[in-house]
C-alpha cells in the first residue's frame, strides 16, 4: 500500500487515520509535509522506566514497496539504550524484512504496529539480552545505577 497525498494526513489515507486514532498516550505523530504522507516523525515521551521524562524523536519513511517491506525508521535523538545506537539505528524485530524467529515484518503489519513497537522499546521490549548497542547493555549488566545516571544525563542533554 502506498500512502496517498491529501489535504490533511487523516483524509489522505485510511492507514494514517487508523494510526492517529490508535496512538499510545505516550506518542505523537507529526507530518512535516501533509503532501508527503510517506514521511512522518514520531515523538515518544515515556511515562515510566529508565527513559521517563525524555522526549525521543523518530523519523519514519515508508518505501514504495510498502507493505511488502517495512518502513525505514531512525531515532533522531541521541540516546543511551541497548536496542538503539547513538547514531539512531534501531533493533526492533518487526522492522526487519527477514527474521529467523518469524517476528519480523509481514505484509499484514501496519504503521500502527511500528509505532506501538517503538513505544515498547522504552518499556516491555527493552532488551538487554539481544542488544544492538552492546556497550550500553554491558554497562547495565556491570552497574545498573551508573547506567541509569548515564541515561538521565543523555535525557538532560539531548531529549528535552
Amino acid at each position: 500500500m502506498v500512502l496517498g497525498a491529501g489535504a490533511s494526513p487523516v483524509s489522505g489515507c485510511p492507514e494514517v487515520a487508523e494510526l492517529e486514532a490508535n496512538l499510545p498516550c505516550t506518542c505523537k505523530v507529526h507530518f512535516p509535509d501533509p503532501n508527503k504522507l510517506h514521511c512522518f516523525q514520531l515523538t515518544v515521551i515515556p511515562d515510566e522506566g529508565y527513559y521517563q521524562g525524555g522526549k525521543f524523536q523518530f523519523e519514519t519513511e515508508v518505501p514504495d514497496a510498502y507493505n511488502m517491506v517495512p518502513p525505514k525508521v531512525k531515532c533522531l535523538t541521541r540516546i543511551w539504550h541497548p536496542n538503539i545506537t547513538e547514531t539512531g539505528e534501531i533493533c526492533l524485530s518487526l522492522l526487519r524484512e527477514h527474521s529467523i524467529d518469524g517476528t519480523g515484518w509481514a505484509p499484514t503489519r501496519t504503521l500502527k504496529d511500528v509505532v506501538w513497537g517503538l513505544n515498547s522499546l522504552f518499556t516491555d521490549l527493552l532488551n538487554f539480552d539481544d542488544p544492538l548497542n552492546i556497550e550500553a547493555a554491558e554497562h547495565h549488566l556491570r552497574d545498573k545505577e551508573d547506567f541509569r545516571n548515564k541515561v538521565d544525563d543523555y535525557i538532560k542533554r539531548y531529549a528535552r
